[in-house]
C-alpha cells in the first residue's frame, strides 16, 4: 500500500513553518513582529515542573529554552504540517467495500508519513531555513535518538499538555490557508494526519513531561491566559495535583 500512495500520488503533503523574535518573561515566551521587541504581539503560556527532584536538578519550563527578556536575541519557531490531504476518498473507497484491514492501514501510514514529514522539516529548519546547525551530519538512527540541537514540542504533549494553545499558533502560522489544516472545536486537528508545534533552538532544550501541578501554578496559568480558573482546571485536568 505504501507504494501505491506514492505511485499513484493518493495523498498530498502540505506544511507551514515561521519564527518569530521571542524573549521569556516568567513562564511566559513573548512574541514580536519584529527584531526592535518593543511590543509583543503574542504570548506562548509555558508550565513548569512541581515535582521534588534531587539536589542539582532543575524543575524545567519551556520558557527556560528562550533568553530572557532585555538579554540576548532569540527566536521561536512554529509548524504545523499534513499528509492526510487526499485520504477521504481512499477511506470512503474501503468503507463501501468493508475492507476494514485497508481502511485502517492506509490511516496508520498517513500517520506515520505525516510524523516523517515533521521530522523531515525539522531537520530542514536546523540545517537551513534557520540554520543554527548547518553543519549538522547525523544518520537517521541519530535522529531517531534525538541527537540534534533542538527540540520541537507539541501542545498536548508532556512539555506543554494543553491543548488550547494551538488556535494561536494555527493563528500565527495561518494554517489553514497555508497548509489546509484546521481545528475542532476540541483542539483536534483535521485531516488527522498533521503534526504541529514549536521550534526551540537552544542547545540544552530538551524534552520532558510537566507531569502533575499545584494550585498555586494553575491559578498562575489562568491569570497569565486572562480565564477563569474553572477553565484553566478543564484544560489541564490531567495535570492537577489535587
Amino acid at each position: 500500500m505504501l507504494k501505491q500512495i506514492v505511485d499513484e500520488k493518493w495523498l498530498t503533503a502540505k506544511g507551514v513553518i515561521g519564527f518569530w523574535p521571542a524573549a521569556s518573561v516568567g513562564d511566559d515566551i513573548h512574541l514580536y513582529e519584529d527584531e526592535a521587541r518593543n511590543s509583543a504581539f503574542s504570548t506562548v503560556h509555558c508550565l513548569r515542573q512541581q515535582v521534588q527532584k534531587r539536589a542539582g536538578r532543575a524543575n524545567d519550563s519551556l520558557a527556560d529554552f528562550i533568553a530572557p527578556e532585555g538579554g540576548m536575541k532569540d527566536w521561536l519557531g512554529g509548524f504545523a504540517v499534513t499528509t492526510g490531504h487526499g485520504i477521504d476518498a481512499h477511506v470512503a473507497r474501503f468503507k463501501a467495500a468493508h475492507d476494514d484491514y485497508s481502511e485502517i492501514m492506509v490511516k496508520a501510514l498517513a500517520d506515520r508519513l505525516a510524523e516523517a514529514f515533521a521530522e523531515r522539516m525539522h531537520q530542514r529548519v536546523r540545517t537551513e531555513f534557520w540554520g543554527y546547525a548547518a553543519a549538522e551530519q547525523l544518520s537517521s538512527q541519530d535522529i531517531i535518538k534525538e541527537r540534534y540541537k533542538g527540540i520541537r514540542p507539541a501542545p498536548g504533549y508532556p512539555a506543554c499538555p494543553d491543548h488550547s494553545e494551538k488556535p494561536e499558533l494555527f493563528r500565527l502560522l495561518n494554517a489553514g490557508q497555508m497548509a489546509g489544516i484546521e481545528l475542532t472545536d476540541s483542539f483536534a486537528m483535521m485531516p488527522t494526519a498533521a503534526v504541529s508545534g514549536y521550534y526551540f533552538a537552544h542547545p540544552e532544550a530538551h524534552y520532558f513531561g510537566v507531569g502533575k501541578i499545584g494550585k498555586d501554578q494553575l491559578e498562575d496559568y489562568a491569570a497569565r491566559r486572562g480565564v477563569s480558573v474553572e477553565q484553566a482546571e478543564q484544560w489541564l485536568r490531567p495535570n492537577l495535583a489535587y
